[in-house]
């Protein structure tokens, strides 16, 4: 089994060897570090006392709520966890039981959600038996992927994609990036323990879905993608959709679709699982939107429906990206860990949680953004 440092920087994307690489690597503020610690500390202490006694956070119908717990452990600072607790022990055991003869790890409903985030947890938990359960689930990722066309041919814009799975099998933006994500980790985790990996997943045909959801005109030449400057490079949920909607030509009546922040960053990430290079105009478009509209009051285009999975996937992404300091209009530079260390803190309860008023995508439920919050927070401390 790896060590645990190393599955926590591998599978949140923290880019510590890429920054010494760059010499970007400043200074501890010491000080400032250790009230970010006491703050994740505080938020696990407040997700300790939440566990059901049948090993599961916040529902047993979602394997997925659990596994953000875990790896929410997984990553804190001081590496206290490396050593699973009885807790986080009961948390793997749910997981585990989960698991299907088809290989996904879910109850019933989200399977390709549930089961890659499932995989991101079992990566850091010292079981043996983890590696089978692993491997299926990778192939059930896997036999996810969507060739609607021609077989074998990428004829249609939602070939390469990944959805939720079962009965709804629209790939979608979250879905592909979340499964990148889970095959990304555990590919190199398999590759590390010297273990064959199998078949693996046609990353080029990932990639096709992946700018087929790009609002990058030289590159989709489909009818929704839009001209305005403000969307180009960033990412919809899906070809023809966006959760940030769309505006109407009132001439043409032609509807152009916007660009929204979770998913360009989920579009960022995917693009750096599939090892694109970090000058490919597909990756340099979406930074620039990344950068263009960064922001740490809400979800760009989305206001504060889920916010603080965008906070999550703005730490995940910028420095899995290897960027240190975000560049912003007339030259000014964000120091996006520190400035989101102190909006994470300025937002958490006496408790120790965190909660979104907004009731989309399930935020105000304080297991799952109080989860999203930690991991965003171990992100920002590693580079502080």
């Amino acid at each position: 089994m790896l060590h645990l440092s190393w599955i926590t920087l591998a599978s949140w994307g923290v880019c510590v060897l890429t920054q010494l690489a760059q010499g970007a690597v400043r200074a501890p503020d010491v000080s400032f570090r250790n009230e970010v610690q006491n703050s994740i500390q505080r938020g696990l202490n407040w997700l300790g006392t939440q566990q059901n006694s049948n090993g599961w956070w916040s529902t047993a119908d979602h394997p997925a709520l659990t596994a953000l717990v875990l790896s929410a452990f997984q990553g804190e600072p001081s590496g206290r966890y490396q050593v699973p607790t009885e807790a986080m022990l009961r948390g793997y055991e749910f997981i585990a039981q989960s698991a299907k003869p088809d290989g996904g790890i879910y109850v019933r409903d989200l399977p390709s959600y549930n089961t890659s985030l499932a995989i991101l947890a079992l990566l850091g938990s010292p079981s043996p038996r983890n590696e089978s359960l692993i491997r299926n689930a990778r192939q059930y990722l896997i036999g996810l992927q969507a060739d609607r066309g021609e077989p074998r041919k990428l004829d249609t814009p939602f070939d390469g994609g990944i959805g939720y799975g079962g009965s709804q099998r629209d790939p979608d933006m979250n879905n592909t990036w979340t499964a990148l994500q889970a095959l990304h980790h555990s590919r190199r985790w398999m590759a590390d323990q010297g273990k064959a990996m199998g078949k693996d997943l046609n990353w080029n045909a990932a990639v096709h879905f992946l700018e087929s959801c790009q609002n990058l005109p030289e590159r989709n030449t489909q009818a929704w993608v839009s001209r305005e400057h403000r969307d180009r490079g960033g990412f919809v949920y899906h070809p023809g959709r966006s959760m940030a909607g769309g505006e109407t030509n009132a001439t043409t009546g032609r509807v152009s679709l916007r660009s929204y922040g979770t998913i360009s960053y989920a579009g960022l990430l995917s693009y750096i699982y599939a090892d694109l290079a970090k000058d490919d105009p597909r990756v340099t478009a979406v930074r620039d939107w990344l950068s263009a509209h960064y922001t740490l009051e809400e979800n760009p285009g989305m206001g504060q429906q889920g916010y603080y999975y965008y906070l999550h996937l703005l730490a995940k992404g910028l420095s899995a990206a290897g960027i240190n300091e975000m560049p912003l209009a007339g030259g000014r530079i964000a120091d996006w860990r520190r400035d989101l260390a102190v909006r994470l803190m300025e937002l958490q309860s006496r408790e120790g949680s965190w909660a979104n008023s907004n009731v989309r995508w399930w935020e105000k439920d304080p297991v799952l953004s109080t989860s999203y919050a930690l991991l965003a927070l171990e992100i920002a401390w590693r580079g502080l």
